[in-house]
């Protein structure tokens, strides 16, 4: 076994590898961007080397200054983790030729399944079904457009390199087909250095089921089963699940004998992932292979009592596979969600910031959470805004959703845009409940995801902001009485004393366009609420962690309230409400940004003009495309006008709320 291995990733992957590493005795070194001088994968390794400046081009995709590291440090092995490196074949082969054990497949078998074109021609060879499509050399887009319309439209375009969705598009009809093309060629060019695609046939309402291989270099390989990953948004993966609703034996072992073929054909060795389309009547077809550890391993790991990352070490060690085939078998149900920092009320765009507050649930034998960051640190424009995956496991599926529900109802969250809610809801959704699956799940639900999105926090999330607002109050008179010279002197008490009269106050929260007051009297015993005319009696502590523990009107609530800035985030009853503390004192002024300016909705890089100063557009029409967190976002037009000028060039990078352009409404026929 090695000594010491460096790991050439970031965040939850880079921790997860520390994990297994040390405690198989397995020194560790980490490599950072100067982003991440911070973070936690370097907080945890036993070294860390800095390789360069925040852009991954400049660092985390560089693979002589991760081979540099290597030699530093006397790492005698690199673990590459998932995205950056860890599907380069010309990295693989680097670390082979200056005698640095490359912890995954050799770069032939990088190089063969490596293309999405070139291993489907390999799969057609061995006779594995594929989804009719074109997988050739010819890029020119009119070619690849003549390709589209005899295939039949929707078809799917894929970068031929990469995944998780960069560079892909479903494209219903012939019309929008160049349009789609140019924007996958741009994103699979920015994420992989390579923008050559493929066209296939968009299988209609296809589910997405892969089977986890794994090979040795004594020639053995087996197959650890399958998960379902048919849960996605703009092509990457939600929720993860093994073993997949519905599976046959049969089928099961039809999928897994393929997959193995599949690696055994190209001599794979390590963790690899055979990836397959399957329609709603079973008939499953190759879609490609992915040459390392997926994101949603968990799931296989809490299915089989296995950890991947010790398979992948000892192979790459030169052991044997610890089990056979035969020795493998599913026990229970297994769900992963992935929480990301993104706002599903505004189309799931990216969130920047600190994590002021962040606890998730309590780890078990039921829960596992797998996290990059910690309280404290920083989702950063630079890199994907994964937060963290939240794995359960259970005896059933239906169990497993139940536990799923509970550790999202614990899991807090405050100083970005989150995805907990979201889901909450999707977990909870029926077609999820009673695995009706197909990729195109969420849009199909999307009435029930986002009906609730305006609805008014109930009652008592009022009452707990305002409760803790005078709890904290209290606390706070207490610590400043403390330095007074007279710390015992009355005038120090929030009781709400007051000559010949009761005390009575105001206190003011809005949550999204709604604004109320609660009028607050002042008892020996809490406090009376008044709230929409009801009133309610009070009272309660504040622990630790922000917890409020508190009595409403004689019923116990067990909630938190956490102050960033002047809003209030109250978690109650498995659910987050965002209020802000009005002050009654203060009137806020008319108006906010210029008139006629388009702001961005995030911190990005501008990758295209659409459109040039001048032009008369419709509503809806594309302006500028931002790239941010390596995926494009279209800036579109509000409405019929005219563009006045923009403000940024392609190449700039522009800040979260920046005015992009001057645009005036106008109708576009005058």
């Amino acid at each position: 076994m090695f000594d010491k291995i460096l790991i050439a990733n970031r965040g939850e992957i880079a921790c997860r590898v520390i994990k297994t590493a040390r405690r198989m005795g397995v020194r560790t070194v980490a490599v950072y961007s100067e982003a991440d001088a911070g973070a936690r994968h370097v907080r945890l390794a036993d070294e860390a080397v800095c390789i360069g400046p925040a852009a991954a081009r400049e660092s985390y995709l560089v693979a002589d200054k991760i081979i540099a590291a290597c030699r530093q440090t006397g790492a005698q092995a690199v673990h590459p983790g998932y995205g950056f490196l860890s599907e380069n074949e010309d990295f693989a082969q680097a670390c082979a030729n200056t005698g640095i054990v490359f912890i995954g497949p050799p770069a032939t078998a990088i190089r063969a399944m490596g293309s999405k074109s070139e291993a489907k021609k390999l799969m057609e060879k061995a006779g594995v079904p594929l989804t009719p499509g074109y997988h050739g050399d010819e890029q020119a887009p009119e070619f690849l457009k003549q390709q589209a319309d005899a295939i039949g439209y929707p078809v799917l375009i894929k970068a031929a390199a990469g995944g998780g969705g960069k560079g892909m598009r479903a494209v219903d009809e012939a019309a929008d087909f160049l349009d789609a093309l140019a924007s996958c060629r741009r994103e699979a060019k920015a994420s992989f250095g390579d923008d050559h695609v493929l066209i296939e046939k968009y299988v209609q309402r296809p589910r997405h089921i892969e089977i986890q291989v794994f090979g040795d270099r004594h020639g053995s390989c087996v197959h650890l089963f399958e998960r379902d990953c048919s849960v996605q948004r703009r092509h990457q993966k939600v929720l993860e699940e093994a073993p997949a609703p519905g599976m046959t034996a049969e089928r099961r072992a039809a999928m897994g004998k393929a997959a193995v073929e599949a690696a055994k054909a190209v001599g794979y060795v390590g963790a690899g992932t055979v990836e397959f389309i399957a329609d709603q009547a079973g008939n499953f077809y190759f879609m490609e292979m992915n040459t390392r550890l997926q994101v949603e391993h968990p799931v296989t790991e809490m299915i089989t009592g296995l950890d991947l990352v010790e398979w992948q070490l000892r192979v790459a060690a030169g052991e044997p596979l610890p089990l056979s085939q035969e020795q493998l078998a599913i026990r229970g149900h297994a769900i992963e969600a992935r929480i990301y920092a993104e706002d599903p009320d505004k189309e799931f765009l990216p969130s920047t910031g600190k994590l002021l507050h962040l606890a998730p649930p309590e780890q078990t034998l039921h829960v596992r959470v797998d996290t990059g960051v910690e309280q404290g640190d920083e989702i950063s424009p630079h890199y994907d805004p994964m937060i963290a995956k939240l794995i359960v496991w259970d005896e059933t599926r239906e169990r497993a959703l139940s536990r799923m529900l509970q550790a999202l109802a614990q899991y807090r969250l405050v100083g970005v845009a989150n995805n907990v809610g979201f889901l909450s809801k999707l977990v909870a959704c029926p077609a999820f409940a009673h695995a009706d699956l197909d990729t195109g799940l969420i849009e199909r639900e999307r009435d029930f995801l986002f009906a609730d999105k305006a609805a008014e926090p109930p009652r008592e999330a009022w009452l707990a902001a305002a409760l803790a607002e005078l709890l904290r109050e209290r606390a706070q008179a207490g610590v400043q009485a403390q330095d007074d010279a007279d710390p015992h002197s009355p005038w120090h008490l929030r009781d709400g004393w007051r000559l010949n009269s009761a005390a009575r106050r105001d206190l003011v929260f809005r949550a999204g366009e709604r604004e109320k007051a609660i009028d607050v009297s002042y008892t020996g015993t809490g406090f009376e609420l008044e709230l929409d005319g009801q009133r309610t009696h009070a009272s309660g502590d504040m622990l630790p962690g922000s917890q409020l523990r508190a009595d409403l009107g004689g019923r116990r609530i067990n909630a938190a309230v956490v102050i960033a800035g002047e809003k209030r985030h109250v978690f109650l009853h498995g659910r987050g409400f965002a209020f802000a503390a009005v002050d009654p004192l203060f009137h806020a002024g008319e108006g906010g940004g210029a008139e006629g300016g388009l702001t961005a909705p995030m911190p990005g890089k501008v990758i295209a003009l659409v459109a040039k100063a001048g032009d008369k557009v419709e509503k809806g029409a594309p302006l500028m495309i931002l790239e941010a967190m390596k995926m494009e976002h279209t800036i579109a037009a509000p409405s019929a006008g005219v563009i006045k000028a923009f403000r940024f060039a392609v190449g700039d990078q522009v800040a979260d709320g920046a005015e992009l352009l001057e645009f005036e409404s106008a109708d576009v026929d005058a």
